[in-house]
């Protein structure tokens, strides 16, 4: 069960989908607008917000942006605009899920109990035994002190684990980027490769947006992990991972 805050304007529908949301067992709450979830944050807990783009007031946009700005809470994106500019948006502001109205709500709700067991997973790296510089054969030594100097990007959770075991999570955008480095450490990823995994059509000279995205992923990284990323900038190519890392 997770607990949800439906942002929308159309009555009829919130009210449907708190209906049916409810039906499936989750805690659901219904709200209208920006200011109507805020005040339910304030005297709940919530894990996961679906939220219309087009809202009065405040947008959906600028909502998911500021909340993922200090918050984990899972956020699905439910709107009727479905070009690829504006998933393209609302992966970058911080949305997990982006999905496209009119929408079965069946596969909403798929979406949410994904997104719930993602959320609800632990977000740290197994520790090493003590006693595994203990094991017989050096063999086993060996394999204890190479898991300790390998990254971890955990595919369900969304999350990259340092060697010693620290986290961050990533957005949408975030993830996206770091699984296609991940998937050939040490081998650069070309910009128009990076560009058609976001949705867009191809490397744009004049759009920055991965870049940006690159930077802020940095900062958050150093931040968490008390250490530059080893995400590099390949000249003229695009980016690569650049130390060893696992799948999990």
């Amino acid at each position: 069960m997770a607990r949800i805050a439906v942002v929308e304007d159309e009555a009829t529908l919130r009210a449907d989908l708190v209906e049916y949301l409810s039906a499936c067992g989750h805690d659901v709450v219904g709200c209208g607008d920006g200011v109507q979830l805020e005040e339910t944050l304030d005297q709940r807990g919530i894990d996961i917000i679906i939220l219309d783009v087009n809202l009065p007031g405040e947008g959906g946009f600028s909502i998911a942006g500021r909340l993922r700005s200090h918050s984990d809470v899972g956020i699905i994106m439910l709107t009727a605009r479905g070009l690829n500019v504006d998933r393209v948006v609302g992966l970058e502001v911080g949305a997990d899920v982006y999905l496209v109205k009119p929408v079965e709500l069946r596969e909403l709700e798929a979406q949410v109990r994904t997104l719930a067991r993602r959320l609800r997973a632990p977000a740290v790296a197994p520790s090493v035994p003590g006693d595994a510089a203990h094991s017989p054969g050096d063999a086993a030594g060996h394999g204890a002190t190479a898991a300790t100097t390998e990254w971890i990007y955990d595919q369900l959770t969304w999350t990259l684990i340092s060697p010693d075991g620290k986290a961050v999570k990533l957005t949408g955008n975030e993830r996206v980027f770091v699984a296609l480095l991940v998937s050939r450490p040490g081998e650069p990823v070309s910009r128009d490769e990076i560009f058609r995994a976001l949705g867009k059509r191809g490397w744009d000279p004049a759009d920055r947006s991965v870049d940006s995205m690159v930077r802020r992923l940095r900062a958050k990284g150093e931040e968490a992990f008390g250490q530059p990323l080893p995400i590099e900038s390949v000249h003229s190519i695009g980016y690569a991972f650049a130390a060893p890392v696992g799948l999990r």
